[in-house]
């Protein structure tokens, strides 16, 4: 069961930094890990792509890229120029795919419209280096209750569509954490099945009450969202990678990185 897990770094990013993570990636058996971008500058890009290929890892994405809106044009190309480098550093960790949290409203705006036609023309400048580079853009969308500061694009639906708009090198990053509540999961997954667009899936749980916006995910089977039924449409719309689990949680990073790391497995192997 190991086999199909991935661990997104942030899970352990308070007890371990890259490297200690592999290690324990691989004390435990994972052999799939989904960097940060602050992790890989910590060490290195070169340091990092030299421990992924020695150990043969694979990784699922890099997090993140994205944050186009701003509120001059000097503003949005800077964005675009570091998603560009975000580009790079994910072709040489060879990654499945980059990882985008879009941005939300910039300054003052309430222009929400305008900040998602941001988002769009972004994303557009960097596919040709995407291209280039062989790299895959994955969309995250984010829980309603990020659209203001992190992510105007919030339902599968709404990703889906700007991957129409763009082309087949843009995809979805379905994270369990923040479509759960949508009442058309079911369509927009098959949609995303059928449009071969689904590049990620990310795992974590809901717990009630929710303490802290950002940083009180729950582990599996500690919160309200049906991990299994998510998980059988993913397959049945063609996905079949590793579950990557993604949680922030301050209860957690208090905890042993190892410790963590067994919980997870069991968890994945007895909720999802």
């Amino acid at each position: 069961m190991s086999g199909q897990i991935c661990l997104n770094l942030a899970t352990t990013r308070q007890q371990w930094g890259f490297a200690e993570a592999v290690d324990g990636c691989l004390r435990a058996g994972i052999t799939a890990i989904s960097p940060w971008r602050d992790q890989i500058e910590a060490i290195g890009l070169s340091e990092a792509a030299r421990i992924v290929r020695s150990n043969d890892l694979r990784v699922t994405g890099v997090c993140r890229g994205g944050m186009f809106p701003a509120e001059t044009p000097a503003g949005r190309q800077a964005n675009i120029d570091d998603n560009l480098r975000a580009i790079d550093e994910a072709a040489a960790l060879n990654a499945d795919c980059l990882v985008l949290v879009v941005g939300g409203l910039p300054g003052s705006s309430k222009d929400l419209p305008g900040a998602r036609a941001m988002v769009a023309e972004g994303i557009g400048a960097t596919l040709p280096h995407a291209k280039a580079c062989g790299v895959r853009i994955a969309i995250e969308p984010l829980h309603p209750m990020y659209a203001a500061d992190r992510a105007c694009v919030n339902t599968i639906d709404q990703a889906l569509d700007l991957c129409e708009m763009l082309d087949e090198t843009v995809g979805v990053a379905i994270d369990v954490y923040h479509v759960w509540w949508d009442p058309n999961l079911v369509q927009a997954i098959a949609r995303a099945g059928r449009m071969k667009r689904i590049f990620a899936h990310h795992i974590c749980d809901w717990l009630v009450p929710t303490r802290d916006m950002l940083n009180d995910r729950g582990m599996m089977g500690d919160g309200v969202i049906d991990l299994p039924a998510i998980r059988a449409l993913i397959e049945a719309a063609g996905y079949h990678g590793p579950q990557e689990v993604e949680i922030f949680s301050h209860d957690w990073w208090r905890r042993a990185g190892d410790e963590v790391l067994g919980v997870i497995k069991q968890r994945v192997a007895s909720v999802c």
